[in-house]
């Protein structure tokens, strides 16, 4: 069990989980085959450090299980644990964001290693970020960038009235939700309210101090590669999401992938216009569609030669020193 006083399980508010059976599909588990398993289950989503199920039982149902599999021992959930409560606390109480109610769950391999759940009721697929862009018209998609910009700025307005901690997100689409959003009459208004379901990785800083240990995603690479990101570009990885104009250029750039690169010109716009007014204090200088497109050109480059260089470690893993590979990666993602 875990060596601190963290709860080893916790219900989402309005659900009664069972952990019994929850162990039993990680138990079962196979990170190459996750939807072949001894309890059936779908995967709704793959993150940089973790992947979201849901268990297709009648016990489990209505929920979202995201699983984190990057702790070697105790002690490394330990920090992260606190790191994430901290950060959850700072974002909903302190900063004002929405966020769904979550439980959570520590789990263990049959060899032992810790693995850490974060549990939400699973949200209706429309209500998020980057479905939502393919049924709001454009005026609708331009009001739901604008509304992400203005909760962002809570964050940006925090950060700069205090010097104790300094907070950072990763803000593209499909990290938000529309609450109440109805896709039989898909409109969103400047009052929409939106939750932020993303809060698994607690990059912020208290007293100028990293409380995430970014070794936890750097060992997910191979080792030549985890070499090269430490001395080239681990400075930048965890300072981008600090930056207002970094991380409004990534949410425009995702508008790529998300394959509505049409909407680009006027949510540069939008931007500018926001940054103008609005965010007028924090001397953004505006945006210009050919950086977004140039950002987007390199950040695909880097994270499909990364995805692509993770396939061959796995491979390398279980078919030649016939060793455990513990992490579940994506399939082909279209960009």
């Amino acid at each position: 069990m875990s060596g601190n006083n963290h709860q080893e399980y916790e219900n989402p508010p309005g659900f009664e989980i069972n952990f019994d059976l929850l162990q039993e599909f990680e138990t079962y588990l196979d990170p190459q085959y996750p939807e072949k398993g001894q309890i059936p289950c779908n995967v709704l989503g793959y993150g940089e450090i973790s992947t979201v199920f849901e268990l297709s039982v009648e016990d489990m149902q209505g929920l979202a299980f995201k699983r984190m599999s990057i702790f070697s021992d105790d002690q490394e959930l330990d920090k992260y644990i606190s790191a994430y409560q901290e950060y959850n606390q700072l974002l909903e109480d302190e900063i004002g964001l929405g966020l769904p109610p979550h439980g959570h769950a520590i789990l263990r391999t049959p060899a032992g290693r810790p693995i850490f759940y974060i549990i939400q009721g699973k949200l209706p697929a429309h209500c998020i970020g980057n479905n939502a862009i393919h049924l709001l018209n454009r005026q609708g998609v331009s009001i739901l960038f604008e509304r992400v910009l203005e909760e962002l700025l809570k964050i940006w307005s925090f950060n700069k009235q205090q010097t104790h901690y300094q907070v950072s997100l990763d803000g593209q689409i499909s990290n938000w939700v529309i609450d109440d959003f109805d896709p039989e009459d898909p409109q969103l208004d400047k009052d929409g309210t939106l939750s932020y379901i993303d809060t698994s990785t607690p990059v912020y800083l208290q007293d100028g101090v990293e409380q995430f240990d970014p070794e936890l995603v750097i060992r997910t690479t191979p080792r030549l590669l985890a070499m090269i990101i430490r001395r080239f570009f681990l400075e930048d990885v965890m300072t981008r999401y600090y930056d207002p104009r970094k991380v409004t250029v990534d949410i425009l750039a995702n508008f790529h992938k998300e394959q509505r690169a049409d909407l680009i010109p006027e949510l540069v716009f939008t931007a500018n216009s926001f940054f103008a007014e609005e965010g007028s204090d924090l001397g953004v200088e505006p945006f210009e569609e050919q950086e977004i497109k140039d950002y987007y050109r390199e950040d695909a480059f880097i994270w499909s030669f990364l995805s692509s260089a993770r396939r061959m470690d796995r491979f390398l893993y279980l078919k030649i020193l016939r060793r455990e590979y513990p992490y579940i990666l994506p399939g082909k993602v279209e960009r």
